[in-house]
């Protein structure tokens, strides 16, 4: 799902709201979330994850087209760790994911 979906999706679910305004809101809220990750801090949405920022320290790797030695530069990088929550949701069973599913929609 892209952002534009997101905004969709909301703006369905709450038809009270005009699009232009949950694209706003859904703006303001992943650009706290890059500066936050741009500071170094972690962000954690509950029962879904935790992003955080790791150090990756300068390597030596391989060219897989020539083979040859390239000095690749240290950087960061952001990790994602899914919760407790949607790890569950992720691994239900098909069998149980109907009725999962029929709760998830009960509700919203």
């Amino acid at each position: 799902m892209v952002r534009s979906e997101v905004v969709a999706r909301i703006a369905v679910q709450n038809p009270h709201l005009y699009a232009r305004d949950v694209e706003r809101v859904v703006a303001a809220i992943l650009d706290r979330m890059a500066t936050a990750l741009a500071d170094g801090d972690r962000v954690e949405l509950r029962d879904f994850g935790a992003f955080a920022v790791r150090d990756r320290e300068a390597r030596t790797g391989r060219n897989p087209r020539s083979g040859q030695s390239v000095t690749v530069t240290a950087k960061r990088s952001v990790h994602f760790k899914p919760g407790k929550a949607m790890r569950a949701r992720l691994n239900l069973k098909l069998a149980d994911w109907d009725g999962e599913a029929e709760r998830l929609l009960q509700a919203s």
